[in-house]
């Protein structure tokens, strides 16, 4: 076993023994219920990767009561929307973050304010508010038995509408057992690894991933800004084991100058774990040819948890794939009639794993119904599964383009257009068109230094796929919006083109 006393969690060049961090987290619980939080409360976090965020967490789950993360990348009016929908009792936020939300925090709400000594420009905690650090000394720590764990009440990255609250029952023995198993097979989780987690832990992979580290790791590293020449020189120190990463994450580490690549010992690494978003197929080739075969992706939601496990070995075997179906789970695809289909055909993609508790979308009970066929759930991902059982994705149903009543799927021109010269990353859409109902846009990001023009763009593409799937619109933009898992965010580019009308199809 590995000990609380010798185990650390590092942010930055700050270290904290995994025994202290428990102790304020029972510290934070018996705080936490003198404010009036009980069982099946919220507490909302506006933190970045810190040790409170584990700290208060923890404390949660000694209650009884749901931590609920939000995106500190929010605007007001988002942070107002998940404020409203969750109802919390208490907010954990860091200074900086706290004073563009002040004015939208529901009365009612107590406020416990964390410093961040390594913000780019840190804020010091306002007289008057209760400070994260003073607060957490005046209390003893909590002695009750534990509550059933709950996971985190994660929000959905809402690219194609408002967040929905996707929140679990309690966990019965049973599954946390199952999800301790399946964690082992997936992540790597085993006594004594030592773990880097750079997503941000306001999303439901990084976020559980890290609570089972705090259970078995003898490090763990978080980090809330990503440098890839930070990361190396992270492993090589550490001897880091198991990292979860996004496929953005890779693409800077090959960027690096070949002499900063090689510098570093990354032989210590057991397992790579990304996902959040597809992995472009040089991109992965490239990382397993570096670091070795030590690659592993999974495909899932928030609401389906993992679903699928692909290994380097079955990647590279059958590129493309997101792999087979999790240990004890279920994938099957369905039409548009709920009818299932057989291999080879896509569809919209159900799965489900015994290792999850049910959940609910906070507030909204027909969304809920919405995505579940004789209990197997949906993310609204369109795919097709081969005769061996390999999962194959072609795209997210719900920003599937239909123009003349034609289905277009945009992951497919995207896939095309990453392989145009001169092209750094892409997102595809529709837009309203007055004959057609939708028509194609791509927003494009050149590469740096490249003359690309509409007009190679569109005759790349041209050359492809059919004439049906070039995009009308090719508009240049000098950066994409991309959520910290990696997704480029699609529905701030689609926003401005559908003001104003009262559908978004």
């Amino acid at each position: 076993m590995v000990s609380e006393n010798t185990a650390t969690v590092i942010v930055g060049e700050r270290i904290r023994s995994k025994s202290e961090l428990l102790a304020r987290g029972r510290r934070a619980a018996t705080g936490l219920a003198g404010l009036g939080v009980r069982e099946n409360d919220a507490v909302a976090l506006l933190l970045r990767n810190d040790f409170a965020f584990l700290e208060a967490t923890h404390a949660a789950n000694a209650i009884g009561a749901y931590a609920v993360p939000l995106n500190w990348h929010a605007s007001p009016d988002e942070i107002t929307y998940m404020l409203d929908d969750s109802k919390p009792k208490v907010l954990v936020v860091h200074a900086d973050l706290l004073e563009p939300v002040r004015h939208v925090i529901p009365a009612g709400c107590e406020i416990l304010v964390v410093p961040n000594p390594d913000a780019t420009n840190p804020v010091a905690v306002t007289d008057g508010d209760r400070e994260w650090d003073r607060w957490l000394a005046a209390h003893a720590e909590w002695g009750k038995p534990p509550q059933p764990p709950r996971s985190s009440w994660i929000y959905t990255s809402g690219t194609t509408g408002r967040p929905k609250g996707v929140r679990r029952e309690p966990a019965t023995p049973q599954q946390a057992t199952a999800m301790r198993d399946l964690f082992q097979v997936v992540y790597g989780c085993r006594e004594g690894m030592r773990s880097y987690v750079g997503g941000p832990l306001y999303h439901a992979s990084p976020n559980a991933f890290a609570r089972q580290g705090l259970a078995l790791a003898d490090t763990i590293v978080l980090s809330s800004r990503f440098d890839p020449e930070e990361l190396l020189l992270q492993i090589e120190r550490y001897r880091l084991t198991t990292l979860v990463m996004v496929p953005t994450f890779f693409v800077r580490l090959l960027k690096l100058p070949e002499d900063v690549r090689r510098k570093c010992d990354v032989s210590s690494l057991e397992l790579v774990l990304h996902t959040g978003a597809p992995c472009p197929p040089d991109v992965k080739r490239a990382m397993i040819a570096w670091w070795g075969p030590v690659l592993v992706e999974t495909y899932g939601g928030s609401e389906t948890g993992i679903a699928t496990i692909c290994t380097s070995q079955d990647w590279l075997s059958r590129p493309g794939t997101v792999g087979r179906v999790a240990p004890g789970g279920t994938i099957k695809i369905f039409d548009e009639q709920r009818r299932e289909l057989p291999p080879g055909s896509s569809g919209e993609i159900f799965a489900r794993s015994p290792a999850y508790p049910d959940f609910n979308y906070h507030g909204r009970d027909d969304d809920r119904r919405s995505v579940e066929i004789d209990g197997l759930i949906t993310c609204g991902d369109v795919g097709y599964l081969d005769a061996d059982g390999y999962l194959f994705l072609n795209d997210r149903k719900r920003d599937m383009i239909i123009s003349g009543g034609v289905n277009i799927y945009p992951a497919e021109i995207e896939a095309v257009l990453q392989g145009c010269p001169g092209i750094h990353d892409c997102a595809v859409f529709g837009i309203p068109d007055d004959e057609f109902g939708e028509r194609i846009y791509a927003a494009v990001q050149r590469e740096a230094g490249a003359a690309l023009t509409e007009d190679d763009v569109r005759s790349y593409v041209r050359e492809r796929l059919a004439a049906f799937k070039v995009p009308r619109a090719v508009v240049f933009h000098d950066t994409l919006p991309r959520e910290e898992s990696g997704k480029i965010f699609k529905r701030k580019l689609r926003e401005p083109f559908w003001a104003g009308r009262s559908t978004r199809i």
